[in-house]
């Protein structure tokens, strides 16, 4: 009785998000070795996708339940978490005090991704072909960036692999991670909206809470473990890259499979605008070279909190 209830699915969508995320990146990875491919092509697409699946399998999910509010509050909450919450605690840690140019190139795409989610919120919908143009122009970073630091002989480092070297483990560990995503996309899915409608929360409240916070756990791992290694630049560059690839590549993508995405009035009179100052500031900060402190990094996390107060204090009955 206690695994079917609401709270306990969502619980299990957590975990298996994250186990499933970090057995496809980890077999991936593994994988990548193998075959030899440079371990830059390998930061640029593999690590970053995977900690992007969670967020991707709930958007297609959610499009395919006829659910746009939790697709669509759930990469508008996971990206001011990634900012607010991750980044944060983060900066907490002192990861927040070097840029350096490729973070501010980072920073610029945020700018420009951000500034297209608000023409199309504005607009209450990402038709097909709008969807389709946001998956270009993700291709089109990822091919810069990683032309850009070949030539600038910038070394990615890939985390540490607990993954055996060999190679049919690496192939059923992501095979066993992508069934663990799609699975644990389900079950929170489905408990979010028992909590939704038992406690006559909206979907568009628990796509920007529940549902956000529980995708961008995998970003808060690599970046907590970035900070603790003191990696600042890796820490705040996964931010950045996430809140890119939540944009143009999860709502291109569930745009294309759902053939446009309706986008609530919620959204436009309140939520973008977080999205738009948390992202705006973080990125302004970067290009201007300042220092992102602990003392912003807290103020950060507790302004977050506040976010998630207001939310629910205003909008569930």
């Amino acid at each position: 009785m206690l695994l079917n209830s609401d709270p306990m699915l969502v619980m299990i969508g957590f975990v298996l998000l994250m186990a499933g995320g970090e057995g496809v990146v980890q077999g991936a990875v593994r994988i990548a070795d193998r075959m030899n491919v440079p371990p830059l092509l390998v930061g640029f697409t593999i690590v970053a996708i995977g900690t992007s699946l969670p967020e991707l399998a709930v958007a297609i999910e959610a499009i395919g339940q006829n659910k746009p509010e939790i697709a669509v509050g759930g990469v508008l909450g996971s990206n001011v978490a990634n900012v607010m919450l991750v980044l944060g605690t983060a900066c907490m840690l002192g990861s927040g005090e070097d840029a350096g140019a490729g973070l501010r190139r980072d920073a610029i795409a945020v700018i420009t991704a951000t500034v297209i989610l608000f023409a199309f919120v504005s607009m209450g919908e990402i038709p097909y072909h709008g969807g389709l143009a946001m998956l270009l122009l993700l291709v089109g970073y990822y091919s810069y960036s990683y032309l850009y630091s070949k030539g600038k002989e910038e070394d990615t480092e890939i985390e540490d692999n607990w993954l055996p070297d060999n190679i049919l483990l690496a192939i059923l560990a992501t095979i066993a991670g992508g069934v663990m995503i799609w699975q644990g996309a389900v079950l929170m899915l489905d408990g979010a909206t028992g909590l939704a409608l038992k406690y006559h929360v909206p979907d568009s409240i628990i796509g920007l809470s529940i549902v956000a916070l529980g995708t961008s756990l995998p970003e808060l791992a690599v970046t907590l473990i970035a900070a603790l290694r003191n990696q600042g630049g890796v820490a705040v560059g996964n931010v950045l890259g996430s809140n890119v690839m939540n944009i143009l590549g999860i709502l291109g993508t569930a745009s294309v499979i759902g053939d446009g995405i309706e986008i609530a009035p919620d959204f436009a009179g309140r939520d973008i605008w977080v999205v738009i100052l948390t992202s705006g500031l973080v990125a302004a900060m970067l290009l201007d070279d300042r220092e992102i402190g602990p003392r912003v990094g807290a103020t950060m996390v507790v302004g977050y909190i506040a976010y998630m107060a207001f939310l629910f204090f205003t909008e569930v009955p």
